[in-house]
């Protein structure tokens, strides 16, 4: 068996195996021994059929099995041995009127080689690096909100600003029939909240679903209706006026903090908007890292020039799928996939210079984290360490679930990788102007 290649050009490669009949006989003669074994053929005992008749009947197929495999184990062979970066799976040339019986069987094979490139991390134009902060606002409401919420509820004679009112939307027409609690406050427009100011329980009265409130998602909720629906519906509705109540803000006592954190956790007003800005700003910074990443990913895409054997990767994915392509077909779905390609290369050159790997302990230790943070927001603040260990190790024999978290840890190590070695410019901001900024169109 021989193997030898010829590059077309940087980027193309074509692979020919010469396979000898030495190569593939003994493997030949083997199989249709076995198919002599066990062959029903009328006129014959089993066991013995003329091989002649064996070699008449199956002999072409069992030689291009045979071959095939041959074909198969020395192109993966000589791949992993040249270590050669390949895109999609070689090619096989097509051949007309292959003559089975010859002496030397040759195949062709078409390879895309992945393209030779540099990756610069320091970009000439700075990136933003958000340093997202908590700001006496954002915690003041943070606070405001878990008083309504833990609040108690005290009944009203009727409706004033920021009672809460429970009553049943109805339009038999449009088959709307549903028992919702509305804030006064979430009212909109002038009319609406006119009419609810000083309705009494029992009182009935008339809405327009168009701008009743501030998104019209919220009629999903309130009236139940489809979400395509909800969408500019304008139609009136009646609301049954059944409970009117006031929440009266929770105190921010020992019992709360204990219901919110677990026992002594908290102790104090000041040690409470302290743990609000600390919990608050763990996640702002996970949005910041995400932002930093997809900002970094863009430069690199804008920055990193090579070309790809553009041609070979369309008729690859022409034969790619589980049904065959037309030619138009895959040149649209390689212009949909390439920019994702490119990063994928960048990415893998990054991780193979700066040797980012995750580990099975690191896998571990991140797994046990997660779970410590899902078990404390059931009140489940001290696990046992064998618990842990047990919830971990069920977790990690899933191998979705271990490329899964594999591939967040990837993308962190790759966050930390630009943060030290990318140009980057921080910014200190609130979580409102970083969305203002971060994500204006």
């Amino acid at each position: 068996m021989k193997v030898t290649r010829k590059d077309v050009n940087a980027l193309n490669a074509m692979i020919t195996i010469d396979i000898d009949k030495a190569d593939y006989d003994d493997g030949v003669q083997k199989v249709m021994e076995n198919y002599r074994k066990k062959a029903n053929i009328p006129g014959f005992r089993k066991g013995l059929v003329p091989m002649g008749l064996i070699k008449k009947q199956y002999g072409k197929a069992i030689i291009a099995d045979e071959v095939n495999k041959l074909l198969q184990k020395s192109l993966n062979d000589y791949l992993t041995e040249e270590k050669l970066a390949i895109l999609g799976n070689p090619l096989p040339q097509a051949q007309e009127d292959l003559n089975w019986d010859a002496d030397t069987l040759s195949f062709a094979f078409e390879l895309g080689l992945s393209p030779e490139f540099d990756i610069d991390l320091k970009s000439k134009k700075s990136i933003t690096h958000y340093i997202i902060y908590a700001d006496d606002k954002m915690i003041d409401d943070q606070v405001a909100n878990i008083q309504k919420q833990y609040g108690k509820l005290v009944s009203q004679n009727e409706v004033v600003k920021n009672t809460e009112i429970t009553g049943t939307f109805s339009n038999q027409e449009a088959n709307i029939d549903n028992k919702s609690t509305i804030e006064y406050s979430s009212l909109k427009g002038k009319k609406n909240p006119k009419i609810f100011l000083g309705a009494k329980v029992g009182d009935v009265v008339t809405l327009n679903t168009k701008g009743l409130f501030e998104d019209d998602h919220d009629l999903v909720k309130h009236l139940k209706v489809e979400h395509d629906a909800a969408h500019g519906l304008d139609i009136e509705v009646q609301f049954t006026i059944e409970e009117i109540n006031l929440r009266e803000p929770a105190d921010l006592d020992q019992e709360l903090f204990d219901k919110l954190f677990g026992k002594d956790v908290v102790k104090t007003v000041t040690e409470l908007r302290d743990k609000l800005k600390e919990d608050a700003e763990k996640q702002f910074a996970s949005q910041s890292d995400q932002k930093l990443l997809n900002d970094v990913t863009e430069s690199l895409l804008e920055n990193t020039k090579f070309d790809l054997p553009a041609e070979f990767l369309k008729k690859w994915i022409q034969t790619a799928g589980e049904n065959p392509l037309t030619a138009e077909e895959a040149a649209a779905e390689y212009e949909k996939s390439e920019k994702g390609l490119r990063y994928q290369l960048i990415e893998g050159k990054l991780i193979s210079e700066h040797n980012l790997q995750v580990t099975f302990e690191e896998l571990k230790e991140y797994s046990k984290g997660m779970i410590k943070t899902q078990m404390a927001q059931f009140g489940q603040l001290n696990p046992e360490e064998s618990e842990l260990e047990n919830i971990a190790a069920r977790i990690l024999s899933n191998q979705d679930e271990v490329k899964r978290l594999s591939d967040q840890m990837m993308s962190q190590k790759l966050i930390d990788l630009f943060k030290s070695e990318a140009k980057l410019k921080e910014k200190k901001t609130t979580y409102d102007q970083f969305v203002k900024e971060a994500y204006k169109k």
